[in-house]
């Protein structure tokens, strides 16, 4: 049976075609991900003294933190998504996905390695990231910045990979922009804007402590 990826010659034993439509997965993804945005936003509004700019970055870390564990865990542990005679949403996700990287479904090692260190160890860092902010504990920006870093990095593997292995895994342009731009660039320039910050908030506390030992 054929399928819908590039390039048109993968080889994709046993495929069982999409059974969700895009905008099925879609408005489910993205309402879900609304309605967690909304309730941290709002949960963290009863956590005392904190700015709008730690409640946005609180909204954030459980977004991409169950993002990494939710999404891109049964992606990692699920290696036979893409033959599933029943699949569940979860399955169907990542065959919607795959049109605009084809690694997903092809189960490339590099691209399955990323994810799940993103999963097992970012997932849980992220949700980590949102109670170190609502406690103000001691550790929550280098904590931010080591989990930034982490994001950083994964994007730069996943993104220079793919251009060394051909650039040719989406099967339209839309598909290029929309998935393999356009939801991964969240992972660049927010970590990025994150670190950028935690940076200065680490030196700005390490300068401070130097002052007081003169």
């Amino acid at each position: 049976m054929g399928h819908p990826y590039a390039p048109a010659d993968l080889e994709l034993p046993g495929f069982v075609p999409l059974q969700l439509l895009q905008g099925q997965i879609l408005v489910t993804y993205i309402g879900t991900s609304l309605f967690v945005l909304l309730a941290v936003w709002l949960i963290s509004g009863k956590c005392g003294r904190l700015s709008k700019t730690d409640r946005l970055l609180m909204c954030w870390w459980a977004f991409t933190g169950l993002t990494h564990i939710l999404i891109e865990g049964p992606f990692v542990f699920t290696p036979n998504f893409f033959m599933k005679e029943n699949p569940n949403f979860f399955d169907e996700v990542w065959k919607e996905y795959s049109k605009g990287d084809s690694r997903y479904v092809a189960r490339d090692t590099a691209t399955v390695t990323v994810e799940g260190i993103t999963a097992v160890l970012e997932g849980p860092a992220s949700l980590l990231a949102v109670y170190a902010i609502a406690s103000w504990k001691s550790y929550s920006h280098i904590l931010q910045f080591t989990v930034c870093l982490g994001q950083l990095y994964g994007c730069l593997v996943y993104f220079i990979t793919a251009y060394l292995d051909g650039f040719n895994f989406w099967a339209s342009p839309f598909y290029f922009w929309a998935y393999f731009i356009g939801a991964n660039s969240f992972w660049v320039w927010i970590p990025t804007l994150i670190a950028m910050r935690s940076w200065k908030k680490i030196c700005a506390a390490i300068g401070a402590e130097k002052l007081k030992t003169k």
